[in-house]
This record gives structure tokens, sequence and C-alpha cells, in this order.
């Protein structure tokens, strides 16, 4: 019964709570905290800045002065900058559904693979988008050897085993991401032979419904990916 009346309070000040998200659509930053709030059940105002004509509002820069980027989570009147750290809020401040493991250990390397595709995924995708000939061919073969280091970390159908975890949640978008590359550069990057694991990966995490319902439209992305690659490839030659 004690417990009960503890769950009953903790319920009625989850629903109490006034949570706003400062994010852009087009981006995959604001797209983890997303995820990690739909899954945990908790609802939410987003607050969509107008980044790609760089007008950034005044309300996005009084909760983030320091880097007046977002996302930033607005929890009660008090701030949260910076995606993973958003996050890790978020799994410590709502218990359901826990997104990082219990186990010290497991939480350590659920962190390294998110840290790992921060320092290296990223930039090594990126690179294959942003370059031409010899220095793309040599981009592409560092990227697949990063995800097929990276894909070393799933434990089954997810990162997280089979459910989504920490580390679907934070890298998950590259799953939609690398796609759009592929398409626009014209190069294969993943695929089923070389990474069997990562390619499941990517279709299951696409498939889970709070995935699809959030991801931004993929046509307007490709146009946009395509002008800024021609943009990039001009400025570099």
């Amino acid at each position: 019964d004690e417990c009960f009346t503890k769950n009953n309070k903790r319920d009625r000040l989850i629903a109490t709570d006034e949570v706003k998200l400062i994010g852009f659509r087009g981006g995959h930053f604001s797209l983890i905290v997303e995820w990690a709030l739909k899954l945990k059940g908790v609802e939410y105002e987003y607050l969509d800045e107008d980044l790609d004509n760089n007008n950034k509002s005044p309300m996005l820069l009084q909760y983030n002065p320091v880097h007046k980027k977002v996302p930033v989570l607005v929890h009660n009147g008090k701030p949260v900058a910076e995606s993973l750290v958003i996050v890790e809020y978020i799994d410590e401040t709502w218990k359901q559904y826990p997104l990082l493991p219990e186990d010290p250990y497991d939480r350590a390397v659920a962190r390294f693979w998110a840290k790992h595709m921060e320092d290296t995924c990223k930039t090594a995708a990126f690179s294959v988008f942003s370059t031409v000939g010899e220095a793309q061919e040599n981009a592409t073969k560092e990227a697949r050897e990063i995800l097929k280091t990276f894909e070393k970390g799933l434990k089954g159908k997810f990162f997280g085993g089979e459910t989504i975890g920490f580390v679907d949640v934070v890298t998950g978008w590259i799953a939609y991401w690398i796609g759009m590359i592929e398409e626009i550069t014209g190069i294969n990057i993943v695929d089923k032979e070389t990474m069997p694991l990562l390619s499941e990966w990517f279709q299951n995490f696409l498939d889970v419904e709070i995935v699809k319902e959030r991801l931004p439209p993929r046509e307007k992305l490709l146009e946009k990916g395509k002008i800024f690659r021609e943009q990039l490839v001009a400025a570099s030659t």
C-alpha cells in the first residue's frame, strides 16, 4: 500500500510537470531528445526554431546563452542543454522505461558506444558526404571500418537487447541519415553482406512506430542535402 501511494504521488507530479523542447525539425540532435521523451511517455510542448534562416528565438538565447544551440529541454522552468546530457536527465527524472542499464559496467559500455558514434561515426559519414575523388574513396573506407566496429556493440535486435535502449536512442538517427548520404553521393556505405547486423538494426530501429512518426520528411532533407553537398564541393575546389 505504501509503495502504491508513493507511485501515485509520483504519477501526479509527472502529470503536472511542464516540459518544453526547443528544437529544430531538420536536425538529429532534437530528434534524439524527442525519441527519449516518447519512449518515457512524457508529454511536452515542442517549439521549433527557424534555423534554416538562422533566426534564433529570444527563448533559445535565454535558455542556452552559452552555446545558443538546440536542443534545449526546459523542465519546470529549468533548462538542460546538449542532447546526450538531456537524454540522461530524462532517464534519471522519469523512471518508467529505463534507457540506461542498471548495472554500472553495462551503463559505462552504453556510454562508450554513444561516445564512439559521436566522436568517430558522425565525422566519418560527413566526410563521405562532403568530399569527392580520392578523398571520398578514403573517407568511405574509413567510414566502413568505423561502422563495422560500431556493429560489435549490438546485443541482439537493438543495442539495448530486445528493446530500444540508450545507445539506440542517441545513435539511431544514423540509420536514417546514412541512407540519404548513400543516395546523394551514389556510394554504398552499409550493406547486408559486409555489415549484416548493422543493416538489420537500421531496419529494426526505423520500423519502431515512435521512431517513424517523428522522422523529418525524407524528400525535403534530400533536397537540402543535395544543395548543401554542392556548396561544400564547390567551396573545396
